[in-house]
C-alpha cells in the first residue's frame, strides 16, 4: 500500500500575525510525522501551482481578481476572518495545485491514497467569494479536474470539519455527479448546512447530505452518524473516488470548535472512510486538510490518519477523551433516514 503526501514550505508565506490559521499548524504536523517515524512510509509527490484555467472552472474571474489585487497591494483583509498577504496569490495557487496533484496521482494509480497537507484551507470558498480563512476551494478544484479529465462519473466529498463546508456545497449543489456530505456543529459559522439542503431537485436532488449536530457531540455520536447515515449514503451513491475535507477542529480541545471528538474518535471516522473506499472505489481516497486549531490535536489527528492510510493501527491517543454524556441525536438520524433520498428505499434516481 502506497500512501502519498503533498506539502510545501512555501505555505508558510501565507500567515497573518495573531490569526489562528497560520504556519504553525503545518509545522506541528510535520514535527509529529517525524517523531512518529512515519516519513519512511509516505511517498512525497512533486507539486505545481494550479493554473488560472483550473481555478476558473470553479471560481469567478472577479473572485480571483480580488485575491490577486489584494496580494499586489501587499495584503489586506477580505473579511474579518480572511486575510491575504503579499504572497497569498501564489500560495493559494500552490495549495490548489498540490490538491490536484494528489487527486491525479490517486486517479492514475501512482498511489493508493494520500493526504494533501495544504493551507490556506478551502471548503468555505464559494464560486464567487473567498471567506472563512479560505481563498480558493482546493478540494472542489481537484474534484472538477477528476470529472473533466479522468472520466469519473461520480465523486463523493465527505467533510468532517466542525464547520459546514458551504463553499463546496454551493459549487456542486446543482451537479448530481458530486455527492457532498457534511457533519458539522450547528448553530455555528457560517450558518448553512441544514438537513433540508439536499441539492437542487431539478438536477442533483439527494446529492447533498448535511448532518448538523448539537454542541458536545463526541466519539459515540459521530460514529453513529458515519455508520448509520454516511456509509449507507455512499453505498447508494457508488462513487468512483472519495475526497475528504479533513478538519480536526471538532476535537474537544479546539479553541474555536464546540464539539467533543477525541483523536481516537477521528481515527474511527477515518477507518470507516477507508473501509468504504476499499469496498466502493478500489481504495481511491484522498484527504485534504481543512481546519484544526489546537496544535497538539491537529498533529495527533493527522498522524493517526496517516497511520491508518498506510495500513497500521492509529497508535495511542495522546490527549484522551471527554467523559461527559453526549447530547441525543436520535431525532437527527431518524429525520435523515425518513427524508433524505439516498437513505430512503425509494426517491433517489441518481445521475442520468
Amino acid at each position: 500500500m502506497t500512501t502519498a503526501i503533498v506539502t510545501d514550505q512555501r505555505f508558510d508565506l501565507h500567515t497573518w500575525h495573531g490569526h489562528v490559521e497560520q504556519a504553525s499548524r503545518l509545522h506541528a504536523i510535520q514535527r509529529a510525522i517525524q517523531s512518529a517515524g512515519l516519513l519512511g512510509y509516505l511517498k512525497p509527490l512533486p507539486i505545481r501551482p494550479a493554473t488560472e484555467a483550473e481555478l476558473l472552472a470553479v471560481h469567478s474571474p472577479h473572485m480571483l481578481h480580488r485575491v490577486r489585487q489584494l496580494a499586489s497591494y501587499g495584503g489586506g483583509q477580505i473579511d474579518s476572518d480572511t486575510y491575504v498577504t503579499a504572497d497569498s496569490w501564489e500560495v493559494g495557487l500552490l495549495a490548489a495545485g498540490a490538491t490536484i496533484c494528489l487527486a491525479e496521482a490517486i486517479a492514475e494509480g501512482r498511489c493508493h491514497n494520500g493526504f494533501a497537507l495544504v493551507r490556506p484551507p478551502g471548503h468555505h470558498a464559494t464560486d464567487t467569494r473567498s471567506m472563512g480563512f479560505c481563498l480558493f476551494n482546493n478540494i472542489a478544484i481537484a474534484a472538477r479536474v477528476l470529472l473533466d479529465r479522468y472520466g469519473f462519473k461520480r465523486i463523493a466529498i465527505i467533510d468532517f470539519d466542525v464547520h459546514h463546508g458551504n463553499g463546496t456545497q454551493d459549487i456542486f449543489y446543482r451537479d448530481g455527479r458530486v455527492l457532498f456530505c457534511s457533519t458539522h456543529a450547528s448553530p455555528l459559522y457560517p450558518g448553512t448546512g441544514a438537513m433540508h439542503e439536499m441539492g437542487d431537485p431539478r438536477t442533483a436532488g439527494g446529492a447533498t447530505l448535511n448532518v448538523p449536530l448539537p454542541y458536545s457531540t463526541g466519539d459515540q455520536g459521530y460514529d453513529r452518524v458515519f455508520r448509520q447515515i454516511i456509509g449507507p449514503a455512499l453505498r447508494r451513491f457508488q462513487p468512483d473516488m472519495m475526497l475528504i475535507s479533513a478538519g480536526f477542529d471538532a476535537h474537544w480541545s479546539d479553541p474555536i470548535g464546540p464539539m467533543a471528538l477525541s483523536v481516537n474518535g477521528f481515527a474511527r471516522i477515518v477507518q470507516h472512510l477507508l473501509n468504504w473506499a476499499a469496498e466502493l472505489c478500489d481504495g481511491r481516497i484522498g484527504f485534504v486538510l481543512e481546519g484544526g486549531y489546537s496544535l497538539p490535536a491537529l498533529a495527533a489527528g493527522v498522524v493517526a490518519t496517516l497511520r491508518l492510510m498506510a495500513g497500521m493501527d492509529p497508535g495511542p491517543d495522546p490527549m484522551g477523551g471527554v467523559q461527559a454524556p453526549e447530547p441525543a441525536i436520535d431525532h437527527i438520524i431518524t429525520a435523515l433516514q425518513n427524508q433524505h433520498p439516498l437513505l430512503m428505499q425509494t426517491g433517489y434516481q441518481g445521475e442520468a
